[in-house]
């Protein structure tokens, strides 16, 4: 069975910090494109963040200099870095192979409240 597994959401005040953690099991999330994307409330899945096969890295406008996408190859594990978070961030986010979320897996909540 072929599944990715994110972890790492949670509840942060705006100025906060969160770290998500995307696990490959059956899958091997290194040397291939890989996203994180984000459904906002009322919307679809799009990425926010991206890594190439030589870990060139791409970002949404809206997270650039606040996000940092990276993988450890030796975990098989990709990661985002979010900091200095906004209410705006709130969505559930997922890491998927391609940039739509439609082969994604199991999501994180990350509310940003005030």
């Amino acid at each position: 069975e072929v599944r990715l597994v994110a972890s790492g959401g949670g509840l942060v005040e705006p100025g906060g910090s969160l770290r998500l953690s995307c696990a490959g099991a059956g899958y091997t999330i290194t040397n291939t494109w890989m996203y994180w994307v984000r459904q906002e409330p009322g919307k679809g899945f799009d990425w926010v963040a991206r890594i190439s096969p030589t870990d060139t890295t791409d970002y949404r406008q809206s997270v650039k200099g606040r996000f940092t996408i990276s993988r450890d190859n030796s975990l098989n594990t990709m990661y985002l870095q979010m900091n200095s978070l906004k209410p705006e961030d709130t969505a559930g986010d997922a890491c998927s192979k391609d940039a739509v979320g439609s082969d994604r897996g199991q999501g994180a909540q990350v509310t940003v409240y005030s």
